[in-house]
């Protein structure tokens, strides 16, 4: 599945959308930056609330297809901006991120 099809199936909306068409094979779900790059996989999509810009550099170390992030977070002033030059793509979900992934689990 797409992230694309993450968001039409799921009921997310996109912060950042520069590479939609990027495959999804999982879900990780953590906030603590290093932790995540050390186990995150590569085409996951990454639950967190977590909003700035770190995750962005985060998410380009461990090549996650995108963050979600839960609880209806926001991302700081910019970190769209940066996500999108730099092809991270970042959506939004009003769940929390135990009934984020739950989605994800029934979606993909």
């Amino acid at each position: 599945m797409t992230v694309k099809q993450l968001i039409d199936s799921c009921g997310f909306t996109a912060a950042a959308l520069p590479d939609g068409d990027r495959e999804v094979s999982g879900v990780y779900i953590g906030d603590l930056l290093s932790w995540v790059m050390g186990r995150a996989g590569a085409d996951e999509a990454w639950i967190t609330i977590m909003s700035n810009r770190n995750i962005v550099a985060v998410a380009t170390l461990a090549d996650t297809a995108c963050i979600i992030l839960a609880e209806g977070v926001v991302p700081d002033e910019g970190v769209a901006a940066l996500a999108a030059e730099k092809g991270v793509n970042i959506l939004q979900s009003p769940l929390s991120a135990y009934e984020t992934a739950l989605r994800l689990r029934d979606a993909l």
